[in-house]
């Protein structure tokens, strides 16, 4: 009896075990991916009032959810189907009364519809009333395109519905709802509407079948009634209103069988309760505006602030062929034209009579011979010519944009004059606040030369617009950086800009110039920027919105700087170079604001620059503005950040999330004290094993710089063991050591959360650059530093594999040539001759490498000729036959960042070796893997890859033998999931 109760006890302990096992969080697969359910943080909304929250909850391969919930009341969670979305659409009345949000088919639905090819479906649209459970406070609307409520007055929701059947008309029915009454009203053949600001009325467009009551018209929601503003035979577009919502303009096109474009012109309205419309046609405007123009549909048209002039684009109108063929033929180029053709006919020896040469001459009438005569086919081809200041290549990348370029123009309402404000000697012209002045620029002169050595230059102009007169500000001026560029006043009266590593102040008025920063007792100059640039500087925070102040970042503190010379600078944040703490940037709560108000607190992020901790912390105020020293408010080991804040409340929200714990949204009062979770991310997430933690690892590079990296534990980490490793790495990301990656198949098959989850340690180290040593860099970087992580005694220093894509494969690609402790390598897109690479082109821009190499990421000096022993030094080809670790390569044929012929030299070169390689290459894909079939399938073949190396894992047979071509498909379509 004792012995059968022993053994019962046994099978229970053994059945409990078995249960306990199975309830074990597991590794997740790449087969787990699809149906993982994750927040959408770009669909998180907050209501004005602070009380509600929303947000959307997708996944790659399976249906969403709309996730409602009252922030004070977790409990009040309330979930809606809504099919299968990447993105969705949900949206808050401005009076915190009403939600709405688009269903979309199902997943099952869409692949269907895919395969039967059928015809499309349509999303739907679900209005609710918040805390109501009354069934007619829920609504559905079928059909919709998009959908807005009415801003401020929150009174009506628009809905637009899809255009069904075929037809010339762009319009379709435009729905009226009215909140309060729930009736609703139909406006049709809609192309385009909008609301004010105030939502008391909204501006729409008709489009109709043969152009029927085509027109711009206003709709007062007050009294339900609607105005006809202008009606024609055009297409009207581009509503744009003022930010006070008092005005809009608009552009009204009409067809010209003359030209390849349209005429355009402009509507402008104003005094809404009785609307002013004004409209311009430049057609009628015979000594202002050049007969070869017409206004651009390419430009949003826009009301200056004061409303007594608008603003718009025009280009140059080209002649239909037709109309071309109709000018008149140069008389002089027909006699020339008869003359050849008579060289020509007494030179034929085949004319054997008095009759052929009748025909012959007459064929000489004028009206038959031109010197257009041809009806020969024309080659395609492209002229490569030394002086292009762009590249061919880069010309037809920017085809389309040259093609509908536009310049911009002025119209004065009272004089009714229009004024061109630039044209081909400055290409570019930025109005600016109060449109009292614009800032134009101009790169031609220096374009070439960019190109070539990627030094950027530019001419600087002021124009006046109140006259359009331009004066010029600078040229040749020199921009290490985007931080160097004019940038405005919210008054529109000063600029401040970047030069020779400090910051300057500019009153346009007077021409006074003043240099802000050459007397503080710090630099401003980024000192990490490695590039071979001259001085780059560090961010600006921006004007104060009293157009005071500037607030620079000298990348540790931030610093409020007078632009008048009567005050102080003063250090806001005191502690950030002491503590090494970098006060990175200002978290803009108010989506209207014009600079920043120092009379209210500033929320900045903050981030440990050795510790990797991160926060928020506050810059306070008083009376007479901001007050010196920040305070941390959030300081954490994690990442810390996207502050938010309810739109007429002090109730604010922020995300923090570790590497091993999905980031969450977070609320609390303006202290941020007592934040309370308010989001439920991946709700899956404890089914799986995750990282067991992270370790931040000191170390010292061969030249002697201080650097850390993150290293990564494996799920179900024990002390004292040793694990598999791969090594990552693309220059500076040590800083990603809280950062919460997602599972997914990324378009490099990497993701370090799915490695830490199967077993593997993942180190990322850091890697700064000696100036024409990039290859060389990696290796004194990445090598002290993978040691000094194998001195931690988690990493299995017989069992490191590295990877790496683009740069990153580069890196991958050179350090097997310098080293054999890495037992296998994986090499995305890869870099391998920098000599060849120099004179290729990134085909995505279409521009040069050349510029690349030399003042970007490749971090050279010269050209080749000038340095070749650099460029030789630093390409793995050149170091071919040191390899003995196995590499994967993938690089695709239509790579437009990395040429292939990249990959296929390096392959060629091991192949002829006979080193262990494999190349992995997918058709039409570009530099990163951009189908989801693609992604899957090389995410599982790299992990495969590594486990096979690392793990001792039996080798697949496409990694043991490779799969011929006559078999590939078979092979593809067993592995499909």
């Amino acid at each position: 009896m004792k012995k059968l109760f022993t053994f019962l006890w046994l099978f229970c302990l053994i059945c409990n075990f078995a249960i306990a096992q199975d309830d074990a969080p597991k590794p997740m697969t790449w087969k787990d991916i699809p149906t993982w359910k994750y927040m959408n943080n770009g669909s998180f909304k907050i209501s004005p009032d602070g009380k509600w929250i929303a947000y959307g909850m997708t996944a790659l391969e399976a249906d969403g959810e709309v996730i409602l919930q009252y922030v004070s009341d977790p409990d009040s969670t309330q979930r809606f189907k809504i099919g299968f979305t990447t993105y969705p659409s949900i949206e808050f009345s401005e009076d915190s009364k009403w939600i709405a949000f688009k269903e979309y088919p199902t997943f099952k639905e869409k692949e269907a519809n895919k395969k039967s090819k059928g015809k499309p479906l349509h999303d739907k649209l679900t209005l609710m009333k918040l805390g109501s459970k009354e069934k007619e406070d829920k609504l559905t609307f079928e059909n919709v395109s998009n959908f807005s409520f009415n801003e401020d007055a929150s009174t009506h929701l628009a809905v637009n519905l899809t255009k069904d059947g075929g037809g010339d008309a762009k319009g379709s029915d435009l729905l009226i709802y009215h909140l309060n009454t729930k009736k609703t009203q139909n406006l049709g053949n809609v192309a385009e509407f909008s609301f004010n600001k105030s939502g008391n009325y909204l501006a729409y467009t008709v489009d109709a079948a043969n152009e029927s009551g085509n027109g711009i018209y206003l709709f007062n929601l007050n009294n339900n009634s609607i105005s006809v503003l202008d009606s024609d035979k055009a297409a009207y577009k581009s509503i744009n209103w003022t930010e006070s919502g008092e005005a809009f303009a608009a552009l009204k096109m009409v067809k010209d069988k003359k030209y390849k474009q349209d005429q355009g012109k402009l509507v402008g309205v104003k005094n809404l309760s009785s609307p002013q419309v004004t409209v311009y046609d430049p057609a009628k405007d015979s000594t202002g505006f050049s007969k070869e123009y017409t206004i651009s549909p390419n430009r949003r048209p826009m009301w200056s602030e004061d409303l007594t002039r608008l603003f718009y684009g025009i280009h140059p109108l080209v002649l239909a062929k037709k109309e071309e063929a109709k000018k008149e033929v140069d008389k002089d180029s027909v006699k020339l034209a008869e003359a050849e053709a008579m060289k020509r006919i007494m030179a034929d020896t085949s004319m054997n009579s008095i009759a052929d040469l009748k025909k012959a001459l007459s064929k000489l009438d004028s009206g038959k011979v031109s010197p257009k005569d041809n009806d020969a086919d024309k080659p395609d081809m492209t002229i490569w010519h030394w002086n292009d200041s762009r590249l061919q290549s880069r010309q037809q990348v920017l085809e389309n944009q040259d093609k509908n370029y536009s310049f911009y123009a002025m119209y004065n309402v009272a004089t009714g004059k229009h004024i061109q404000l630039q044209d081909s000697t400055m290409r570019d012209l930025s109005i600016q606040d109060k449109e009292k002045y614009a800032i134009g620029s101009d790169n031609q002169a220096y374009e070439l030369e960019s190109n070539l050595d990627g030094q950027n230059y530019r001419d600087f102009y002021i124009v006046d617009l109140m006259t359009g007169e331009k004066k010029t500000l600078f040229t040749n001026f020199y921009l290490p950086g985007y931080s160097s560029y004019p940038r405005s006043s919210p008054d529109g009266t000063k600029l401040m800009y970047g030069y020779d590593g400090n910051y300057y102040s500019y009153d346009i008025a007077s021409g006074e110039e003043m240099n802000l920063t050459a007397s503080l007792p710090v630099t401003f100059v980024n000192v990490d920027d490695d590039h071979n640039v001259i001085k780059p500087l560090e961010g600006s925070l921006g004007w104060s919105s009293d157009s005071q102040y500037v607030l620079l970042n000298d990348g540790w503190d931030i610093w409020q700087v007078p632009v008048t010379g009567k005050a102080k600078a003063m250090n806001l944040t005191q502690n950030g170079r002491t503590d090494k703490i970098r006060y990175q940037y200002r978290f803009s709560l108010d989506p209207d604001e014009k600079g920043v108000n120092l009379s209210k607190p500033l929320y900045i992020q903050t981030y440990g620059e050795w510790t990797k901790k991160s926060g928020i912390s506050v810059i306070s105020n008083s009376k007479k503005g901001l007050l010196p020293g920040a305070k941390a408010l959030v300081w954490e080991d994690a990442s810390v950040g996207s502050l938010k804040k309810a739109e007429d409340v002090e109730v604010y929200f922020f995300n923090k999330e570790t590497f091993n714990q999905p980031d969450q949204i977070y609320t609390a009062d303006a202290s941020l004290s007592s934040p309370k979770k308010v989001t439920e991310n991946a709700p899956d997430a404890g089914n799986y094993a995750w990282s067991s933690g992270t370790r931040l690892v000191d170390y010292v590079s061969d030249k002697g710089d201080t650097l850390q990296g993150a290293l990564f534990l494996p799920a179900n980490y024990v002390e004292g063991e040793k694990y598999p490793t791969v090594v990552y790495y693309y220059e500076k990301l040590s800083q990603t050591r809280h950062n919460w990656v997602n599972p997914g198949y990324s378009g490099t098959g990497w993701n370090p959360n799915i490695y830490t989850s199967n077993g593997f340690a993942v180190f990322i180290p850091d890697i700064v650059y000696t100036m024409d040593d990039p290859g060389m860099s990696a290796v004194w970087c990445v090598i002290p530093g993978v040691k000094a992580a194998i001195a931690t005694g988690v990493i299995d220093e017989e069992n490191i594999g590295i990877h790496g894509h683009s740069w990153g494969g580069y890196q991958t690609a050179f350090l097997i040539t310098q080293t054999d402790m890495f037992k296998a390598a994986a090499a995305g897109a890869p870099l391998t001759n920098m000599i060849s690479m120099y004179d290729l082109i990134y085909w995505n821009s279409g521009g040069g490498n050349m510029s690349i190499f030399e003042a970007s990421q490749g971090r050279f000096t010269g050209a080749p000729w000038e340095n070749w022993e650099s460029y030789e030094r630093n390409s793995p080809v050149y170091h071919v036959k040191n390899v003995t670790t196995p590499l994967l390569m993938l690089h695709n044929d239509k790579d437009g960042a990395v040429d292939f012929t990249q990959g296929i030299e390096y392959y060629s070169a091991l192949r002829r070796l006979k080193k262990p390689v494999i190349l992995v290459q997918y058709k039409g894909e570009n530099h990163g893997l951009g189908k989801l079939e693609n992604r899957k399938d090389y995410s599982v073949r790299m992990m495969e890859f590594f486990d096979h190396h690392l793990k001792g894992a039996n080798a697949p047979v496409w990694m043991s033998k490779g799969i011929d071509k006559v078999d590939l498909d078979e092979h593809l379509e067993k592995r499909a999931f």
